[in-house]
């Protein structure tokens, strides 16, 4: 249960109530109240803004109302052993024991369950989505690692999640791959210089591809490309998508469906929405202005079928035919999200490149369309990733084309410590991932000092040949916390409110960086425990409290539970 909301909807509830006897005419602002953690400096479980927000708007002095406030709120509330005001009128409240007893007690008893909100909502995740033109690179990385996540926060928040890979097998792109296939193919049997021309693959993979192609493959026609051009295809888009689909099997990844571009095209996706978009008069024949930068006379005035994206917030109208008539990539992509908004999903989301954010705004307006506003489709963008190996950019390998290939980073670097970084900001910042910190095992390396934090619950445990997952029975009589014990346990109960955040707002950052600063606290209390005796957790092969096995037991049950929606694991030695 998220407690801040919990009490947050108490308080409004009592204001309501007793909204006379406080002399409060107006509330039409309640909703502004909030419930949160108070900083550190006060010696508190929680704290609430109620007297600042309803003061303002009522003309009444935010401490004089904080008093009447505190009076009703301690005896209607029978959690608090008191509440005091701070500042200009900030109410902090703390728990009594009886309240901590059932927090406590209702935590071990959610175990894996522990945080979720239960969400019964159907979305689609699209991410990846690479080119199957080879095997993922490291610009990939950030984003299958974040739509990975996106998909298991959503999951375990209760709601129903398709993870999805749009396979872009259609275009330019894919004709240049099938001859570049088709190129190395010649040059190994007939020993024929590979062509130096910028528009094919040149990356050594190529090479493996042709050579799979012709161990099953035998009847293959070389002589005339466009004779093979579709079986070449084909078998080359099945092999590249084994290399993507493996690449992403050592990062931990798996989707539920990979779906082709070229199949919508036969399926006439395209055709079928344009035409649903004209009816409802979304679409245009008409004239764009040329494209911003580009010369008047070089542009080429062409009656085309537009689509009226300004009409859905987007800056301006859209073209759905080249000048040849075909459709445009946008127009594809029109008829990909049609597909999706036929499967009613609740919302849908979009994990796109650094590269992608100007392409936001349309296919947005597009969903909208498509959906009579009845499906939001939410697009998050993530930045660019700087490698950084003994101080220095780290320099790509020139081997397997133009690239860095995610599997030599995967050699470098486990999985674990790949995920845990990725997400260790923001998705709309560029991160640094240096190497040499990441294999360091200290403080510095976050993923380390969380699983380290496992680990050590373990030893505890192990020592006192105890099962962390067993009941342990604790006189709550004698429940007295220390400062270390009062840090976690207000740690603790923040963790409903991190999933719900990082759920609601699509920011998994939020939990790799609040498993960091819980581990933090109990790490320093295991410091702490080697210089003071009285904070020391056994002696003599005891424990000195049987509390501090239960609050260990809350520490592993949010681990456990944190690491399962980032996917890294939880060594329990180290």
């Amino acid at each position: 249960m998220n407690l801040f909301k919990k009490y947050a909807k108490d308080i409004k509830h009592i204001i309501l109530k007793n909204k006379n006897s406080l002399n409060i005419n107006n509330i039409s602002n309640i909703d502004n109240i909030i419930v949160e953690s108070p900083p550190e400096q006060f010696d508190y479980d929680l704290s609430s803004n109620v007297a600042m927000v309803l003061s303002k708007i009522n003309n009444e002095n935010p401490r004089n109302l904080a008093e009447k406030l505190k009076t009703i709120l301690i005896n209607n509330i029978n959690d608090f052993a008191k509440i005091d005001i701070a500042g200009p009128g900030f109410l902090n409240f703390k728990f009594n024991k009886k309240a901590w007893v059932l927090i406590i007690n209702s935590i071990l008893k959610s175990k894996s369950k522990y945080g979720s909100n239960k969400i019964k909502k159907k979305y689609n995740v699209e991410f990846v989505s690479a080119n199957p033109t080879g095997p993922m690179h490291v610009g990939h990385c950030r984003g299958a690692v974040f739509g990975d996540v996106i998909s298991n926060l959503l999951k375990f928040n209760g709601a129903k999640v398709t993870k999805e890979f749009y396979i872009n097998d259609y275009g330019k792109q894919i004709e240049n791959f099938t001859k570049s296939v088709f190129l190395r193919m010649r040059e190994i049997k007939f020993k024929e210089n590979f062509p130096n021309d910028k528009d094919l693959y040149h990356g050594n993979y190529i090479i493996d591809i042709a050579k799979m192609l012709f161990k099953n493959s035998k009847k293959i026609n070389l002589n005339r490309y466009e004779d093979s051009f579709d079986t070449i295809k084909n078998k080359s888009l099945d092999q590249s998508l084994k290399l993507i689909k493996s690449d992403l099997k050592l990062l931990g990844i798996k989707h539920d469906v990979f779906f082709s571009e070229s199949n919508m095209i036969k399926k006439k996706y395209v055709d079928k929405i344009i035409n649903v978009l004209k009816k409802n008069n979304h679409v245009t024949d008409g004239y764009l202005s040329p494209p911003k930068g580009e010369e008047t006379k070089t542009w080429k005035k062409t009656k085309r079928l537009i689509f009226k994206s300004s009409n859905f917030g987007d800056d301006s109208d859209r073209a759905l035919q080249k000048n040849d008539g075909s459709w445009t990539y946008f127009a594809n992509d029109i008829g990909y999200h049609f597909k999706k908004v036929s499967k009613k999903y609740d919302k849908l989301i979009n994990v796109l490149g650094a590269d992608h954010i100007g392409y936001i705004k349309r296919i947005s307006a597009a969903v909208t369309a498509i959906s009579n506003n009845k499906i939001s489709l939410t697009c998050k963008v993530c930045q660019l990733v700087k490698f950084i190996k003994n101080g220095q950019p780290f320099k790509m390998s020139k081997r397997s084309g133009d690239f860095f290939p995610l599997s030599k980073l995967l050699s470098e670097v486990n999985k674990d410590a790949i995920r845990f970084m990725m997400l260790y900001r923001s998705n709309d910042v560029e991160i640094e991932f240096d190497f040499n910190k990441i294999l360091e095992k200290n403080k510095d390396n976050p993923v380390f000092y969380v699983q380290y934090c496992y680990a050590r619950i373990n030893s505890i445990f192990n020592t006192l040949n105890i099962n962390p997952n067993k009941k342990i029975n604790y006189n709550f009589n004698e429940f007295k916390l220390n400062t270390f014990e009062e840090k976690l346990l207000r740690k603790i109960i923040e963790w409903p409110k991190i999933v719900d955040i990082s759920s609601d707002k699509l920011e998994p950052h939020r939990i790799t960086f609040y498993l960091y600063q819980l581990s933090t606290i109990f790490h320093s209390y295991w410091s702490k425990g080697n210089e003071d005796k009285n904070l020391k957790f056994i002696n003599n092969g005891k424990i000195n409290n049987l509390f501090t096995l239960k609050l260990f037991q809350l520490i592993y049950i949010i681990l456990e539970n944190g690491m399962f929606i980032l996917g890294v694991s939880l060594p329990k030695k180290m």
